[in-house]
């Protein structure tokens, strides 16, 4: 419609926010074109409009299209100016004696734009406070960073008024040292010649004094200077990636919001099938503040010196199995990832601080796998421990299982996905007897804490077994996944007993950005019958660090303390091991720890990461082994994962069924654990086929495998199986 007066019909722009003829209204309100540059005198602007992007400030009035390129029928000046409504679609903004009266076409697009009009002025305000004020918007530094600042800064100060009074002095008596040297050669008399020379080297002797005195103040101001330039390059750095990620995380709830007040007036097909709730009393909170830390304390300092650089690097992995040809075809691909886009933040902004496992969340944040196959998969590089069982010596039995501790992690370097959360009782095996010499069972034992047991055994000498409880806390920024419960190993014919326990994972830019993977921690591997014990470090990524990212390095070491082996790698790529020949102490560390240097034969390869396989980007970038996992198989238990309706669904690409789905199966879980936990002698859940003992060499009490799951396979007897699905 037309306006009247000083009235202007306000127009949403379409998106991308950049107007054409066809949907250009009469009178509008224009914004600069994203390709626009805004003149000079109003640089420090920049555009936000309701689709996301920021508007400039001051704010630019045009009535057409056209004018835009060439004409302001006036401006705002958005950090001083009111924004106000006054009805449902009109908006009123005022500054001093102006005032504009704008139009939106809707309820929902006025909404919109005094949205973006508030962030654009929060911005401008913010922007023009850091011009009268350099502090900005910046994170307030302690009190103790304070402290430490001001006594460099006074420090710097004095030794510049150390500089200053040489440098006086220095040309003062270098003024007077010409004039003495001047006098002597104008002298004729031998006799004054003595009492000349000796002023002059009394001049000389006291420069050098000043100049060496100037030496040393320029020298304490330049170790200083350079010890503290380099902290104070990464503070800088620091805070401004901080600003950027706080500018990105204001832009991207501006985006949420919008598409919130969307949602909220027609319900998007996700939305529509209902997301998981729990019920009502489901999700306790009663471990709401309970914290988790990692042991963080720095393992022994050390530096490697390979004493023969000419040797040849030797490997222990030049026969893998891969090179074994499995006697059945397994599947080599699943359909690819439907391209569904559904942001992490807008589910999880409510949940900071909650265990993971009590977050209603929708499949499209899962894989289609779950937990009990991503622990079977850890058993990926389990021709690590083929090897071991052929070991003499203990410690180098002892580096195959530091690289298999390791290689665990490998698959989790891409896969930000979750995995499913197994029903309580839900199963899963792996039979590779045939093929590989093992057999694997999980089961699900615990819903709240969510615990899995496990069980491999290997007809080629060892047996594995561990009860894995997940705590998962959100944090805000990132999600802290912390594995807790101790992993054995038994070797047959040594009867060598391994025990070491999982590090913390850490997910990444949850809020805004690519979401990625960290480990960090220590991991101790002992062997409680030779005592040999290696001390694992993963080092958490540092953005200043040098060092290589995912580094692992680690020191084998006898039931003396003496150490055998040095561990080094990355927790994604590959380990390896150097064999000690001769150890020494160095010099102290800045922290006040002694390194030791170990001199060592060359390395050797002990595990090095499968590529993954073709396309494995848009399959959630899966191994070889992780495709099979969940392929059909015949005679599995019916409470096996590769039976669940959900996980099926989603991994077929149909995840509107499969959330549908994914929420009857935990409505009926509940129901099934009102009607157990109403029997009278109920005493809690009872696992099929595991059972709690107490672990000798821990004391804890642990899940171990009971018998009878692979005797009920070869009879296809599941009659103790119960119905979860």
């Amino acid at each position: 419609s037309k306006s009247v007066g000083n009235k202007l019909v306000f127009c949403p722009p379409p998106s991308p926010p950049v107007y054409s003829s066809e949907n250009a209204s009469n009178n509008c309100l224009g914004l600069l074109s994203k390709s626009t540059w805004v003149p000079e005198e109003h640089k420090f602007g920049g555009r936000v409009n309701p689709e996301g992007f920021m508007l400039p400030f001051p704010l630019f009035l045009c009535r057409t299209q056209a004018e835009m390129a060439h004409t302001c029928r006036g401006t705002i000046n958005l950090s001083t100016a009111h924004i106000d409504t006054e009805d449902s679609c009109n908006i009123v903004l005022s500054n001093g004696g102006r005032t504009y009266h704008l139009k939106a076409n809707s309820e929902v697009e006025r909404q919109r734009w005094v949205t973006a009009l508030e962030l654009a002025k929060a911005k401008a305000i913010r922007m023009r406070n850091n011009q009268s004020d350099d502090s900005g918007d910046e994170e307030p530094a302690s009190q103790s960073d304070k402290g430490e600042l001001h006594g460099t800064l006074k420090t710097l100060s004095s030794k510049l008024e150390d500089l200053s009074t040489c440098n006086d002095l220095i040309a003062k008596h270098g003024a007077a040292l010409q004039r003495s040297l001047s006098e002597l050669e104008n002298l004729k008399l031998p006799a004054e010649s003595g009492e000349k020379i000796k002023a002059v080297n009394e001049r000389a002797t006291l420069f050098r004094i000043t100049s060496n005195a100037m030496i040393n103040a320029c020298r304490d101001f330049l170790d200083l200077a350079e010890t503290h330039s380099r902290k104070w390059q990464r503070a800088l750095q620091y805070e401004r990636e901080q600003r950027i990620r706080l500018e990105e995380t204001i832009e991207q709830l501006a985006k949420q919001h919008n598409s919130l007040e969307r949602a909220c007036r027609g319900l998007g097909p996700f939305v529509s099938t209902g997301s998981v709730q729990s019920a009502k009393g489901e999700a306790s909170d009663e471990d709401e503040e309970t914290e988790y830390f990692d042991a963080m304390e720095d393992a022994p300092a050390f530096i490697t010196v390979t004493a023969d650089p000419n040797s040849n690097q030797t490997s222990y992995n030049e026969s893998t199995c891969k090179d074994l040809l499995p006697k059945k075809r397994r599947r080599t691909r699943i359909p690819d990832k439907p391209n569904y886009s559904l942001n992490l933040w807008s589910i999880m902004k409510n949940c900071i601080g909650k265990e993971l496992s009590k977050i209603p969340m929708p499949v499209n944040f899962n894989e289609p796998l779950s937990m009990l196959q991503r622990l079977t998969e850890d058993l990926e590089y389990h021709e690590l421990l083929d090897k071991a069982v052929k070991c003499e010596s203990s410690t180098e039995q002892m580096c195959f299982v530091a690289a298999f501790s390791v290689s665990s992690y490998s698959t989790t370097v891409h896969r930000t996905a979750k995995p499913f959360n197994p029903l309580l009782g839900e199963t899963y095996e792996l039979d590779r007897l045939d093929e590989f010499g093992f057999r694997s069972l999980c089961e699900q034992v615990s819903h709240h804490p969510p615990a899995a047991a496990h069980h491999v055994y290997s007809k080629r000498g060892w047996t594995l077994w561990q009860e894995i409880t997940i705590a998962s806390k959100f944090r805000g920024k990132y999600l802290s996944i912390m594995p807790l419960g101790a992993i054995h190993l038994e070797f047959h014919s040594s009867g060598n007993h391994y025990v070491w326990r999982k590090v913390t994972s850490t997910v990444h830019n949850i809020i805004v950005g690519k979401l990625w993977i960290d480990q960090s921690g220590e991991i101790e591997i002992v062997n409680h019958k030779s005592k040999d014990k290696c001390q694992l470090k993963f080092t958490p990524y540092s953005y200043f660090s040098r060092d290589v990212p995912r580094k692992v390095t680690g020191v084998v070491t006898d039931a003396d303390g003496k150490a055998h082996y040095v561990m080094s790698g990355t927790w994604d790529e590959k380990m390896e091991c150097s064999k000690i020949v001769q150890s020494s102490h160095g010099s102290t560390s800045s922290e006040g720890k002694q390194k030791t240097v170990y001199q060592t034969l060359s390395p050797k390869v002990l595990w090095k990461k499968y590529p993954l396989p073709e396309n494995a980007e848009n399959m959630y970038f899966f191994s070889d082994l992780a495709l099979t996992l969940n392929e059909p198989e015949e005679r599995v238990a019916p409470t096996d994962s590769r039976l669940r309706p959900d996980q099926r669904l989603m991994e077929s690409g149909r995840w509107d069924e499969a959330n549908v789905e994914k929420q009857r199966l935990e409505e009926k879980q509940r129901a099934v654990r009102r009607r157990r936990e109403a029997e009278a002698d109920y005493e809690g859940y009872i696992p099929l086929w595991f059972e709690r003992k107490v672990d000798p060499m821990t004391g804890e009490l642990i899940c171990v495998y009971k018998g009878g799951y692979w005797e009920a396979k070869d009879k296809q007897d599941w009659s103790i199986c119960p119905d979860i699905f």
